[in-house]
């Protein structure tokens, strides 16, 4: 357990040196957000399911943070520890691989949390956050999106050959999940074949278990099911990836 604490200590400092990190999981989030949430209107629309944009935007970002860290954030650095040796180095040392891995998503989960809370506080002072509906079920759509997602990252991380190919790869994907996930334009706004797209996006599952209880638009209980769905076949396929 000392030796999981120390090597969670080591990612939460290595964090503070990689710009890529810093900027996708702090500043992104909240410029966006901000950006966004005032460009639709300040009253309830029907385009976003009766409620203000704002709120819609502040309940969904949070699945950007996620999103962020899973597609961008970690699988690039995992990719550079393979690429650098560092895993290798690791089993060496008798270090289990799931030692590791589990090291990599305490140090997201913190990540998630200190992005969120950041996100949050900056659009409360400027849009306010709304009251949540559900507590419960959207505690659980933010820990299983969370854990989804760096399950996915893991996956990512362990198979693409390098560092520099796992930073295209996430960019690749997480903007167009940014945009059709929840970040972008309503889903009420898109033409039939991007909405069909955007359903089919694990972000936007997530978004959807995630702003559906906060806003009491539904319980998100298939949402939530798909979600986890997702985090099983990541664990799977990173299981059998590292075993290759």
């Amino acid at each position: 357990m000392n030796a999981m604490i120390k090597l969670v200590r080591a990612e939460l400092r290595l964090v503070r040196r990689e710009p890529l990190v810093l900027t996708f999981v702090f500043a992104l989030p909240v410029i966006t957000v901000l950006v966004i949430g005032g460009a639709f209107g300040t009253h309830p629309s029907t385009a976003f399911a009766g409620v203000r944009p704002s709120q819609w935007y502040v309940s969904s970002y949070l699945a950007i943070v996620i999103g962020a860290i899973g597609l961008v954030a970690l699988p690039a650095h995992i990719a550079g520890y393979r690429e650098r040796g560092v895993l290798r180095r690791f089993g060496a040392a008798g270090f289990p691989r799931w030692s590791f891995a589990l090291a990599q998503v305490v140090t997201a989960l913190v990540l998630t949390v200190v992005g969120s809370v950041v996100m949050l506080a900056v659009a409360a002072a400027v849009y306010g956050v709304p009251a949540v509906a559900s507590p419960v079920a959207l505690g659980a759509g933010v820990i299983l999106g969370a854990l989804a997602f760096c399950s996915l990252g893991l996956l990512l991380g362990s198979v693409l050959p390098n560092a520099r190919s796992a930073q295209a790869v996430g960019l690749l994907v997480f903007f167009p999940s940014l945009l059709l996930g929840g970040g972008g334009p309503p889903p009420s706004q898109l033409g039939a074949t991007m909405r069909t797209i955007a359903q089919a996006l694990p972000l936007t599952q997530v978004t959807d278990a995630i702003r559906d209880p906060w806003l009491g638009l539904g319980s998100a209980t298939i949402h939530l099911a798909v979600v986890v769905v997702i985090l099983a076949l990541s664990v799977l396929g990173w299981r059998r990836a590292v075993a290759l």
